[in-house]
């Protein structure tokens, strides 16, 4: 009898060993561009993080991310009233940005990329997030991806002239994480 129980114990446990994380304070989600040829760095004050990964069996894992865009802050109050607008973030109409990945791939040495889909603005793509990954009580997830603004109707008008304000925006990440609590 125990023989068979033990194929239909480790159907149940495959895949569980994935594990549930949340975001902890020191977990940042920013962004760099460049005016003028000058470049500036950005953050979101107010994101939702939350992650399935298991580096050793990537089939159920999942990041998902919503991203309060009203947070946006470049330290320039004049930047910020202009990203906050209809033009860019157009944060009142539109609130909330979201990527969701449910595709992963390893690149070897902790590196690994998220296949995920970016919402914002009405229009969704896939905008692939490199990064690492650091195992502990506490693991690290870093990434870095970069997008097209124009893609996401991000500076529209006259600010579609790329001249000014190129149409490359990295986004980056550092996920300092916790064991979700069931």
């Amino acid at each position: 009898m125990r023989l068979l129980l033990l194929p239909a114990l480790l159907l149940a446990t495959a895949g569980a060993s994935a594990a549930d994380y949340i975001a902890q304070a020191g977990s940042t989600l920013g962004f760099t561009a460049t005016y003028q040829e000058e470049a500036f760095d950005g953050t979101f004050g107010k994101f939702t993080p939350t992650l399935r990964f298991d580096p050793a069996d990537l089939a159920g894992s999942r990041l998902d991310v919503r991203i309060s865009l009203g947070s946006a802050s470049t330290a320039n109050a004049e930047r910020d009233e202009v990203l906050l607008g209809g033009e860019f973030f157009a944060a009142a109409g539109q609130p909330e940005a979201r990527y969701l990945a449910t595709s992963f791939r390893a690149l070897g040495g902790n590196r690994f990329v998220a296949e995920g889909t970016l919402s914002l603005r009405g229009v969704s793509k896939s905008v692939p997030l490199a990064f690492t990954w650091t195992p502990g009580a506490r693991p690290v997830l870093a990434g870095e991806a970069t997008l097209s603004r124009l893609t996401f109707k991000v500076g529209t008008g006259d600010w579609t002239d790329t001249g000014l304000l190129p149409d490359a925006v990295k986004v980056n990440t550092r996920l300092v994480l916790a064991p979700k609590a069931s």
